[in-house]
């Protein structure tokens, strides 16, 4: 019988809200009681550029949930770069499979967020590590709008008051960045309150 036992591994890449993302990663996996845990520091990322998560000498955009194309919070093949991590760490665990809670229905349009990148990322990890391996690519999420993943999680009992979404702030939700707007109304059309504060409107 296969074992279950999580490892959770969190990345920072110098985003913009690197240690409130951080501080959430050990708050829930401390509610959940996860022993293995593996913090990544993937600078480079940052030092690469091209995004305004990772450049503040680029200004982040507000919100706007009818844009078009790639917005500029696009960090140039970042999920790539996760799954890497994670997948080494997954074969020296010896574990079944890599989860990734990436959504490709109600999102920003990131183009490593599709269901196809991820199905030719998992072809790719059984080309590239020992046979046998056999570790699977897992996206749970990915044909999910995000009320349906809040709902889902307000099922199981989700600590989403742990939970950070915002891009601009760590202390206090923007409210208007993308990732604030689309979290507010997948709570929204879940009909939950989202429990997290947010900045008042001036």
């Amino acid at each position: 019988m296969k074992s279950h036992e999580p490892a959770f591994l969190h990345v920072n890449y110098g985003q913009r809200t690197e240690a409130r993302e951080l501080r959430s990663f050990r708050e829930i996996a401390d509610f959940y009681k996860v022993e293995k845990r593996f913090v990544v520091d993937l600078d480079l990322i940052r030092q690469i550029g091209g995004s305004s998560l990772t450049d503040t000498s680029r200004a982040l955009p507000e919100g706007d949930l009818d844009r078009a194309g790639i917005p500029s919070t696009y960090v140039p093949f970042r999920n790539a770069n996760i799954l890497s991590a994670a997948v080494a760490w997954a074969e020296v665990l010896g574990a079944a499979a890599v989860y990734i809670g990436a959504v490709e229905e109600d999102s920003s349009g990131y183009p490593d967020c599709r269901e196809g990148f991820f199905e030719a990322f998992e072809q790719a990890v059984r080309l590239g590590t020992r046979p046998g391996s056999n570790i699977e690519i897992v996206t749970p999420v990915i044909r999910m709008s995000k009320a349906e993943i809040v709902r889902k999680g307000a099922e199981l009992g989700a600590p989403f008051h742990l939970t950070w979404s915002c891009y601009r702030d760590e202390t206090t939700a923007c409210g208007r960045c993308d990732s604030c707007l689309l979290r507010l109304k997948a709570f929204a059309d879940a009909g939950i309150p989202d429990p997290i504060p947010y900045r008042k409107k001036s």
